[in-house]
């Protein structure tokens, strides 16, 4: 502990690592980008900016003030504005930094080596957590078991999240330490797996797996400040300077709000609260949060419908096409369900719902078209999360009912490999269906949901135009049909994400009067190969007209 705290010491004091400025500040001889109040992409080479907000944008041929206090040259760099995340895991992400890192193990016996050599080094812990294991990757294609863990690692409890955060494997210390036997029984909205013996092999997924969190000791006030100050300073690295956490509760509110007194937010944080939190309706009756830098917002609620495809929790209307029998699981009663939406709704927050399979997708989109109506809350502009597999009616519902779509471009290029083998080929139509959705005239919020994906910006819209991984397969693209353009992708990770947050009038374009957050790129986004776009790295984030030192 008194290591964290001096972390945390340190973190503090150098958080204002951002450079002094003056009044105004002119960033002259740049390759400027910009959407204007038209959505149209411009161009300009120099930005004027007083304190945190934009004066002036100039173009080839403007004549540039002398009387700045500060000048800058931009040395030909791109600079567009910060990019947004709309979904993503602030906290999770940070903690994710600080654990046994299994993304991109191609077997079972990889990720245990990664889990055996983690806890050598870090023998002091009491239990070893990891995240990001992918039983999809690897050739068994099959969950992985207790019984590998324990021939490497049976002294401690291990728990470790599969990449999408809806199945988690342990090993035997932990699963005896939750007293989950055979005879235990599948809680509401989760599934054990187990033997053919009926004995639990070890993976636990989605409301499952409370059995084991649950004994888990809660992470510490400082380790959530921590853990929260290291992922945002990370996530500014990547050009993100605004990101949208889909899902706090109490304790993380106020560790937000204990930073806040330290100084401001590296970046700027739109918190939604988790409706799962003990206290829901106490934080609703609070009322909305905006700081006065604009740094923390509180103004939306997020819900969880389902599971996710990958473990085949996402709810199906119809059977997965590559296991009979199964259809997902609803991690809410209906009576539930209603109850989180309609509170929100009535409290005056934006209800954020993630669903993935069609039949929590239908679900959701009942729920809101009713509620919407009796509470009058279009205005709120209510979003649903991922919104992956979709039915043709239910895509022309997002536009009805003024429901934004909230998607994460790398999950279609991660779920390539298996997404038509869940679905099929008559439902894979409805699947990821950016260009569906945009043709119907949905608002598309874009976004990550790190630590499930990378919260690379670059990587999202990478996706989002070429449908393809890094590797450029496939040659035309998975289901090219789909894909956005540049400068659509564009918009959805900035006004468009700022759209879904309430703050198109403060962010997501360049514009006089709105906030100074930009970043500068090592390459032209617009001209480089779309194939490279992925490749682009951050050379500097600015918040609030402060450059964000060191990344």
């Amino acid at each position: 502990m008194k290591k964290l705290a001096q972390l945390w010491i340190t973190l503090c004091l150098a958080l204002p690592g951002l450079i002094a400025h003056g009044d105004t500040t002119l960033v002259a001889n740049i390759n400027g980008y910009s959407l204007d109040a038209d959505r149209e992409l411009i161009q300009f080479t120099a930005i004027q900016f007083s304190d945190d907000r934009v004066d002036r944008l100039f173009s080839d041929g403007d004549s540039l003030p002398e009387n700045v206090d500060t000048r800058i040259d931009g040395n030909g760099l791109t600079l567009i504005p910060g990019l947004i995340d709309a979904h993503g895991h602030v906290l999770n992400y940070g903690l994710s930094l600080l654990r046994v890192d299994l993304i991109g193990t191609r077997s079972e016996q990889s990720a245990v080596q990664r889990v055996v050599d983690f806890a050598a080094e870090n023998t002091e812990l009491d239990w070893i957590q990891g995240r990001g294991w992918n039983q999809v990757l690897w050739n068994s294609n099959s969950f992985p078991s207790a019984a590998s863990l324990d021939t490497a690692l049976s002294d401690r409890p291990v728990w470790l999240s599969r990449i999408d955060g809806h199945a988690g494997w342990a090993n035997s210390v932990a699963i005896e330490l939750a007293g989950v036997t055979e005879r235990t029984e599948d809680p509401p909205g989760g599934q054990i797996i187990r033997d053919d013996d009926g004995k639990p092999t070890g993976v636990f997924v989605d409301n499952a797996m409370a059995l084991i969190r649950s004994r888990i000791p809660p992470s510490s006030t400082a380790e959530l400040r921590f853990a929260l100050n290291t992922s945002m300073q990370k996530l500014a690295s990547f050009g993100l300077t605004s990101v949208h956490d889909a899902g706090a509760g109490s304790r993380v509110v106020q560790a937000y709000k204990d930073l806040l007194e330290a100084g401001p937010l590296p970046i700027r944080v739109n918190v939604m609260l988790a409706a799962t939190d003990p206290y829901y309706e106490q934080r609703l009756a609070e009322g909305h949060f905006r700081s006065d830098d604009d740094t923390l917002t509180i103004r939306s609620v997020k819900i969880a419908a389902d599971g996710a495809l990958g473990s085949r929790g996402a709810a199906l209307i119809e059977e997965y096409s590559d296991l009979p029998g199964a259809t997902g699981l609803l991690l809410h009663n209906p009576e539930r369900l209603e109850y989180f939406m309609r509170a929100a709704m009535n409290a005056g927050f934006q209800v954020n719902t993630h669903a993935i399979g069609d039949k929590a997708n239908k679900i959701v989109l009942d729920n809101y078209q009713q509620l919407i109506a009796e509470s009058g809350t279009r205005d709120l502009r209510h979003r649903v999360e991922h919104a992956q597999v979709l039915r043709h009616e239910d895509i022309l519902r997002f536009a009805e009912l003024g429901v934004i779509a909230s998607i994460q471009a790398t999950h279609a290029t991660s779920d390539k490999n298996m997404a038509q083998d869940r679905l099929g080929e008559v439902r894979i139509q409805g699947a990821y269906a950016w260009r569906k959705l945009r043709d119907a005239g949905a608002v598309i919020a874009n976004g990550s949901d790190f630590p499930v994906e990378s919260p690379n910006p670059f990587y999202g819209l990478h996706a989002s135009i070429t449908r393809q991984d890094h590797g450029n397969e496939p040659a035309a693209g998975w289901f090219p049909e789909e894909r956005m353009t540049i400068e659509e992708a564009f918009a959805s990770f900035t006004i468009d994400a700022a759209y879904a947050g309430h703050q198109e009038n403060l962010l997501g374009t360049l514009e006089p009067g709105k906030k100074a957050d930009f970043i500068l790129l090592d390459r032209d986004i617009f001209t480089s190969p779309v194939s490279e776009i992925w490749q682009t790295s951050v050379l500097q984030a600015w918040v609030d007209g402060n450059r964000i030192t060191p990344f």
